[in-house]
């Protein structure tokens, strides 16, 4: 029986199964979890036609079945999806499954352009937390500025994992904070890494309508027996060219973000001993490419001392190239102590971003040029510096089922010891010095992206410990109770406990009802508190520089930003899941997610609006600053729907699945620090407030059917996002961004050669939908429509080849 904390086996049947992973891209068995499993509690003669699953949510080691949770998960296998699917890396995959799983591919908007963050039921990327094979995997060391989606935010990069070295992903939609500690208000992401005996080789291509944009994929997997374990190996090299959406003749490039991915992955199991060893290990190189916001040609609207005649006369795009290295590794041993099931673990995580400036220039370098006699030439590459965040966290878990007490009763306990570093590396002179001595708000650094100076050059450490104690009974033959507390120490901030309480009832054979409730925090990221930046953002297309200050420092200190602490939150939910037949599920739960003193991003601050701050910003050469500040209260409600049927049609085999989630936050409260009091509008402005209310449409929904037919089998996919609404530069009375609800359709087609080999043929968002157009001198990208989750690029093709070996 496998087992590894923060999961339990459930069993499968294979007929059940069948219906889920008949679906293109996993949909049904992604997002029905409870339906479709079979109490476990047949004998073991029966054992040939089941399939033991890990779930997430649960550290009993018992049998059991996904009916009988008293939380949804969504249980999303991804070999079909690595097969045959028309997105080609992760982030991308889950969005196009699960309604809930938010990810929004930015253009515009700096570093975010680069790293696709997750995010869970409409709240922020830090407020999910992702596993590994049921281990805290770390978060990118990028802190995302600008955007729709997770302003502020720091996120797990999903992509850098290749979706063929995946076996499943499993979703807890419920809080789990008490279980796994900060991070899990929003729900727990797992990954689940394959070690199959077998190879497989997958090769794909895709490309924008408008023929760009162009996708290669080359993806392998290796699972070979050794020492008596298996290791599986995972090599990929995926290329994304560059998509440009910006109007004919304009200096501007908008679209996808040019990206190169080399990725190798292990995952084995070997046993040692009385027990298991395994290991996990992965690293990703990525080399990738933003365009920056234009700087128009000398004679332009634009401000002639950004450029130079000599350099760019007829004006310049700047491109923001990061260098990202992100690693991870876990090594462990699962054993027995008597009757206790334990589970040591080390896990390493480590993501760097660097960056590169390039067909840009220093201005103040080519006006000292100029004024000395040359033709006014800068450098057009620089160095501009990074940052790198790295997390070790050391585990030990304890699990004991007792079949005699109650109806069956799992005990568990664990301790975790977590240590964080987070840098930030300063950049070459150029990419920052004015040395013409106009100041920054003139023409100094790296135009696209300042570099990153010597004072905001930082290395800083923290180290949290935790103690957690987990029970899970079966009370009544159709009754079971699930109950955690966690505390846990930070050497930054302080103490915190949360608890937890979930319950099931079977009321009849097809019909179960659960619910939750608990308590969570999330402790500030350190990339939160100790980032630091000065750069240039456009404001209605006229360019601004803006020091992000950090937490402590002399501006935050002198605007009265408090030291911040964590966010804490309640957690509600309430569902069923009924299943009359073997072919039919369905499945809803209601949430409710209070967060209390919420981290987020400030508006800006001037000499206008906070005149305190006028001296200091000028001292610095910028025109506005912002913080970091725990301020903001918020209520988040909402309903996940689920809904799977399989039936013979004609002589093939129909699955039809429907996934829906209607999802509301809403900011109650502002608290301003006692020095800001009075300027909570511009704390949090109207603006800032819809970015956290409405980043992502509070609808989504999908609608998938596939039918097969002998050795063809075809995917018709619906994807529905509803209306949303942004805020403007200008704010009242000029209108809000407006974007109606807009449907997407995908459509494929697999043909199967043989049983190893398949071609699969197809295109997403077929019929061209693309957002409702906004004025761009009020959106945050400056173009006709911001980064929303449902995508500016329009229609694409794809072609995949997979072979088995």
């Amino acid at each position: 029986m496998q087992f590894f904390p923060g999961a339990y086996p459930l069993k499968l049947t294979t007929i059940r199964q069948s219906v889920l992973l008949g679906l293109y891209g996993s949909a049904a068995l992604a997002l029905a979890p409870a339906a479709f499993a079979q109490n476990a509690t047949a004998p073991a003669a029966s054992d040939a036609t089941i399939q033991s699953v890990n779930i997430v949510g649960s550290r009993r080691v018992g049998n059991t079945s996904s009916t009988d949770t008293p939380v949804p998960v969504d249980y999303i296998p991804l070999t079909k999806a690595a097969e045959q699917s028309g997105q080609f890396d992760l982030a991308q995959t889950l969005a196009n499954i699960s309604p809930s799983f938010n990810s929004t591919r930015q253009t515009g908007a700096d570093g975010a352009d680069l790293v696709d963050s997750a995010a869970l039921r409409g709240l922020g990327s830090d407020q999910t937390l992702v596993l590994v094979n049921g281990k805290r995997r770390h978060t990118t060391a990028l802190v995302n500025l600008f955007g729709a989606r997770n302003r502020g935010n720091t996120g797990t990069d999903m992509n850098a994992i290749p979706v063929l070295a995946i076996k499943s992903v499993q979703v807890l939609r419920d809080g789990a904070a008490a279980q796994y500690g900060s991070d899990a208000i929003a729900g727990v992401i797992n990954v689940e890494m394959r070690k199959d005996l077998g190879c497989e080789a997958v090769a794909g291509f895709g490309e924008y309508s408008k023929h760009d944009g162009k996708n290669w994929l080359a993806s392998a997997y290796c699972g070979v027996a050794v020492a008596d374990g298996v290791l599986g190996i995972t090599g990929e090299y995926y290329d994304r060219g560059r998509s440009n959406r910006s109007d004919p003749g304009s200096l501007r490039i908008i679209g996808d973000t040019k990206s190169k991915n080399e990725t190798v992955y292990v995952n084995g199991e070997f046993p040692v001993g009385p027990g298991k060893l395994y290991v996990t290990a992965g690293a990703q190189t990525r080399d990738a490419s933003s365009a920056a916001w234009a700087r128009g040609g000398i004679g332009s609207d634009d401000i002639p001392s950004r450029n130079s005649a000599a350099m760019y006369p007829g004006g310049f795009v700047p491109f923001i190239n990061g260098d990202i290295d992100d690693r991870y590794g876990i090594i462990g041993y699962r054993t027995r102590i008597g009757e206790w099931a334990s589970d040591f673990s080390q896990t390493y995580g480590y993501n760097r971003m660097r960056y590169d400036i390039a067909h840009t220039l220093n201005a103040s370098i080519a006006n000292l040029d100029l004024i000395n006699g040359g033709k006014g030439i800068s450098p057009s590459q620089f160095d501009a510096g990074g940052f790198s965040f790295r997390q070790l966290t050391t585990n030990a878990d304890f699990s004991r089922f007792y079949d005699d007490i109650l109806g069956g009763l799992n005990a568990a306990f664990g301790f975790e010891y977590r240590k964080e570093n987070y840098q930030i590396f300063a950049g070459e002179p150029g990419s920052y010095n004015d040395v013409d001595g106009l100041g920054f708000g003139g023409n100094a650094g790296s135009q696209g992206f300042p570099g990153f100076q010597p004072g905001d050059a930082t290395s800083r450490d923290r180290h949290s410990s935790a103690a957690y104690l987990d029970f899970e009974a079966d009370i009544a033959p159709r009754t079971k109770l699930q109950a955690a507390v966690r505390h846990e120490r930070y050497s930054d901030f302080g103490s915190t406990t949360t608890g937890k309480v979930a319950g099931a009832f079977k009321a009849t054979d097809d019909l179960l009802l659960r619910a939750s409730a608990s308590t969570g925090f999330r402790a500030p990221s350190l990339q939160q508190v100790y980032f630091s930046s000065t750069f240039t953002d456009f404001v209605s297309g006229v360019p601004m520089d803006v020091v992000l200050a950090p937490n402590g420092g002399k501006v935050a200190n002198a605007a009265g930003i408090p030291k911040l602490h964590e966010e804490k939150s309640k957690s509600y939910t309430l569902g069923a899941t009924w299943t009359p037949t073997k072919a039919i599920s369905v499945t809803a739960d209601l949430y409710h997610i209070q967060i209390d003193n919420r981290i987020v991003l400030s508006g800006r601050f001037d000499a206008d609006n906070y005149p305190a701050l006028g001296a200091i910003l000028q001292n610095l050469g910028v025109g506005q600053a912002q913080f970091f500040v725990n301020s903001v209260d918020t209520r988040t409600r909402g309903l996940d729907l689920t809904a799977s049927h399989r039936t013979n049609l004609g002589a093939g085999k129909l699955a039809t699945y429907l996934a829906m989630n209607f999802s509301k936050t809403e900011v109650t409260g502002v608290h301003a620090p006692a020095a800001l009091a009075g300027y909570e509008d511009v704390l949090l402005s109207e603006r800032e407030r819809l970015f956290i209310e409405q980043g992502g449409p509070r609808r989504k929904a999908t609608l998938d059917f596939d039918y097969t037919l002998g050795q063809l089998e075809s995917d018709f996919r619906i994807i529905h996002y509803g209306p949303q609404t942004l805020g403007t530069f200008s704010g009242s009375p000029v209108p809000n961004q407006y974007y109606k609800a807009k449907t997407s359709a995908d459509l494929a087609f697999t043909w199967s050669f043989t049983e190893k080999t398949k071609l699969t043929v197809g295109g997403t968002n077929i019929f061209n939908v693309h957002p409702t157009q906004q004025n761009p001198d009020e959106t945050d990208n400056g173009f006709k429509y911001e980064s929303v989750q449902f995508g500016l690029n329009g229609a694409a093709y794809f072609a995949r080849l997979s072979h088995k070996f």
